[in-house]
């Protein structure tokens, strides 16, 4: 007897037309991860203060901190909270990584960084920016990530801002023969209504056209760090309908851990990286912007590892002094540490950084997470390769087909900031190739094949 079905066709056909819409609307707004490189971090600086070798000058005093207060691999475990086994592979990573690509990201600032001066003060400083970035892309030493923080498009200040923001690429496209620098982005700060990011797209576009700019070029980055941003004036999430008004322009949110913990009415001196109150407005973050392509950033640990004595010209500090200075360094490290460590366990895996000696726990910290993880995510990654589409049960830990991309991405992220090599990637069973795909479904398609 043949299998006998109720539905009528058409009825099937309609429901499953309707589904396959559905699924197509949902592909577009959440493409899902970019698979691109992410950096680990953002350094901020004050426009008045940038130079084209601001990077390289960073990396210089971040390996003069890591000699001076972490000599060993031993002194580093003991001041971040490292574990001492790992702790010489670690310092050796980041030695090499200081010397090679020290900043990953740099953003120049003419918001808090820079402050409220003159407008013929900022003019000059977004000209003379603009022209060290020229300089810059000419002898390659910008760091792979770049941009701008403009000022508030909320209040009085809309206007210096989209000021700035002209000064600063009409300069720069004109000094480099119609260029940008490579993931060149602009950061909006305070942003309280989808409207303020709708209008920095609209002046994007009138700036492509009249600079000669391909459609699209520029991309913008928000600033989460006020209440508004969380949840608008109607009780909704806000996030969603400030990425619609970036019009597929934006590529990262920003977490403002001050200005936010400020926003909530938290006394300046509970204003730290791991309120709760932060917590929850990450947690929006995550859930809002998951699978649309956006990255994630954690904000800044503002306790800057600087010791409270300096030697005057020609002369030494006391061992006393000494004894001080790293006391104070290595305890502002080990704050630093812990929050980047609270980001990465909470799925954040890029923050601030305001000083060039919180570049040694930065990469410290983040090497130490990945290098901790390696062996049991390798040991999971190659279990489930070697059995393809089948779930597998490693341990007490059982992996979907959903975990495989998540497993990727772990390498992924590693091998992109120094944390792990490419070879090590190669202990999974993924040849070289397959690694650098950066798909798994892709992976998993080619081995059904073989």
């Amino acid at each position: 007897m043949a299998n006998e079905t109720s539905l009528p066709a058409e009825t099937l056909k309609s429901v499953l037309a309707r589904l396959a819409g559905d699924q197509k609307a949902l592909a577009v707004r959440f493409p899902g991860e970019s698979g691109g490189r992410q950096p680990v971090h953002t350094v901020y600086g004050g426009a008045h203060l940038f130079k084209a070798d601001t990077a390289k000058k960073l990396g210089e005093m971040a390996v003069k901190a890591l000699d001076h207060f972490a000599p060993d691999g031993a002194t580093l475990a003991e001041a971040i909270g490292i574990p001492k086994a790992t702790a010489g592979e670690v310092r050796a990573r980041v030695l090499a990584k200081l010397k090679r690509e020290a900043v990953e990201d740099f953003r120049i600032d003419f918001e808090d960084g820079y402050g409220i001066r003159p407008d013929a003060e900022e003019d000059a400083a977004a000209i003379a920016a603009a022209q060290q970035v020229v300089e810059g892309m000419k002898a390659n030493t910008l760091p792979p990530f770049i941009g701008i923080r403009i000022k508030t498009f909320s209040g009085e200040q809309s206007a210096r801002a989209a000021r700035t923001l002209d000064l600063f690429l009409t300069t720069l496209v004109r000094g480099s023969g119609g260029k940008l620098p490579a993931n060149f982005v602009v950061t909006l700060p305070k942003i309280t209504a989808p409207a303020q990011v709708g209008a920095l797209i609209d002046l994007f576009e009138g700036l492509e056209k009249s600079l000669g700019l391909a459609p699209g070029t520029l991309k913008m980055e928000m600033m989460v760090e006020t209440t508004l941003s969380i949840v608008d004036s109607e009780g909704r999430y806000a996030l969603p309908k400030m990425l619609d008004a970036a019009r597929g322009r934006c590529s990262a949110a920003h977490f403002g851990t001050y200005d936010y913990t400020a926003s909530c009415n938290v006394t300046a001196a509970h204003q730290k990286m791991r309120h709760p109150a932060c917590d929850h407005a990450k947690s929006v973050m995550q859930v809002t912007l998951a699978g649309t392509g956006v990255w994630l950033s954690d904000g800044a640990t503002n306790v800057m590892p600087v010791g409270p004595h300096r030697a005057a010209k020609d002369a030494k500090l006391t061992a006393d002094q000494e004894a001080d200075n790293r006391r104070v360094v290595h305890a502002a490290w080990r704050l630093h540490a812990d929050d980047i460590r609270h980001s990465l366990i909470g799925g954040f895996y890029q923050g601030w950084d305001l000083h060039p000696a919180q570049l040694v726990t930065r990469y410290a910290t983040v090497y130490g997470f990945f290098l901790e993880g390696l062996a049991p995510a390798t040991e999971r990654l190659k279990n489930f390769v070697e059995k393809a589409t089948q779930a597998t049960l490693v341990g007490d830990v059982f992996d979907d087909a959903a975990t495989g991309q998540g497993l990727l991405n772990f390498f992924l992220r590693g091998v992109n900031c120094g944390a792990l090599t490419e070879a090590e990637t190669l202990a999974t069973g993924l040849t070289v190739e397959e690694v650098r795909s950066r798909s798994f479904v892709k992976v998993l398609e080619n081995r059904k094949k073989r």
